[in-house]
């Protein structure tokens, strides 16, 4: 039986990092996946190695990364909000929750993937994530989707104990994921260009990008 998977992230790019992987997985398991992606990124700090975006020009370029992403990993339905970034941690909670629980309703999610609320780093990432917590809080426990949080902290396992699912990509997944990663150009390219250049160490690095760890949000306790 398919699953409906929800992502909620607030920027292009957010979807691969740590995170394409298992949303491969899901496509490949014919499960439906619909991604909100708040922001456009444009006040990402990377145009590019060497240059090919300015300030005018990213958010549009970002977002055409971000459909070449979905496109790698198996996204069918992307909702773009184009909210400003970096001003998440600014928005009424209450007001991103209602936006989120809108699709929460019309989707009907077996599985919510965001930040771990508090522990995703940037100020976007804890925002969204937060609001994605308080939307699914206002449902029925029985009708409630299961939120599946990355932790984006260095001591993540200290503070949260080990993860409850764990995935460890296998070449075909991973290489799912280093497309999606490559069609955000703009943002990942420095990245890519180390690996051409080292491909010696090639596995060492990327071997930060083969193992994917999520663990279960606990709402009754927020």
């Amino acid at each position: 039986m398919s699953k409906r998977i929800l992502a909620i992230f607030p920027h292009p790019d957010d979807e691969s990092y740590s995170k394409a992987g298992a949303l491969a997985l899901h496509a490949q398991q014919g499960d439906n996946i619909t991604l909100i992606c708040a922001t456009s990124g444009q006040m990402g700090r990377r145009m590019g190695k060497p240059f090919f975006a300015n300030r005018e020009t990213l958010p549009l370029i970002r977002e055409k990364e971000l459909k070449a992403a979905c496109e790698n990993i198996g996204i069918s339905d992307l909702r773009l909000w184009r909210l400003q970034d970096k001003t998440l941690q600014f928005e009424d909670p209450e007001e991103l929750a209602n936006k989120i629980e809108l699709i929460i309703h019309e989707i009907n999610p077996h599985i919510v993937y965001t930040h771990y609320p508090k522990l995703g780093v940037h100020p976007d990432h804890d925002a969204l994530s937060h609001a994605a917590v308080l939307a699914v809080k206002r449902l029925p426990v029985n009708k409630r989707p299961v939120i599946y949080g990355s932790a984006l902290v260095k001591d993540r396992e200290k503070l949260l104990g080990k993860p409850n699912i764990e995935l460890n990509l296998n070449e075909q997944l991973l290489k799912i994921k280093l497309e999606a990663l490559r069609a955000h150009r703009t943002q990942t390219e420095y990245m890519l260009k180390k690996i051409e250049q080292d491909p010696e160490n090639k596995d060492q690095i990327l071997s930060a990008h083969r193992i994917e760890k999520f663990w279960i949000y606990p709402v009754d306790a927020s």
